[in-house]
């Protein structure tokens, strides 16, 4: 009968190891998406498992290959799911570049950049601007308050928002189609 602190005879763990250790490596690679570290990690746990389990070299197979790679992938699944269950970390450098929520300072630069460039507008686009973001209407509201058609409205507009795409590069999402 053994006791819960018996271990695995040295002998038989590097006889097991030796044995079994190449296939099991290169089945844990497998398992780990190629990463070869990873799988060593998990060899190394696979073994220390049969070292704490003398009682596995007592079971009726033949090869302990078997019980050698269950185990294994047993580990491998765990690990993963353990990985998943973590959130992403993120390094220093992400943190040191992120801006700080609380400083306004960033935000009160945004809107000086934006509030000149709005008024380098021809009144007439920043007229249709004023109506159609600020004031939250329709092209055809918008044409109806200005007194100008909608099809006005949407070439003022477009241009009106090129303009300060040209005006504001650092604010840009997506780059501009040449002009025709």
């Amino acid at each position: 009968m053994t006791t819960a602190t018996a271990t695995t005879d040295e002998r038989a763990l590097v006889e097991l190891q030796r044995e079994h250790g190449p296939a099991l490596l290169s089945f844990l690679v497998g398992l780990t998406y190629g990463d070869q570290q990873r799988a060593e990690d998990l060899l190394q746990e696979t073994l220390l498992r049969a070292w704490q389990h003398p009682e596995a070299f007592d079971a009726p197979y033949e090869s302990m290959r078997p019980w050698l790679f269950t185990v294994g992938r047993r580990l491998a699944i765990d690990a993963r799911r353990s990985r998943l269950a973590r959130p992403t970390e993120i390094g220093d450098g992400i943190l040191a570049a992120t801006p700080d929520p609380s400083d306004v300072t960033d935000r009160a630069v945004a809107v000086l950049d934006v509030r000149a460039a709005v008024r380098s507008l021809s009144p007439e686009h920043r007229a249709v601007l004023v109506q159609i973001y600020f004031h939250g209407r329709s092209v055809a509201e918008a044409a109806q308050a200005l007194g100008i058609p909608a099809g006005t409205v949407k070439s003022r507009s477009y241009y009106a928002l090129r303009a300060l795409a040209r005006c504001l590069p650092g604010y840009s999402r997506t780059p501009l189609p040449a002009a025709a």
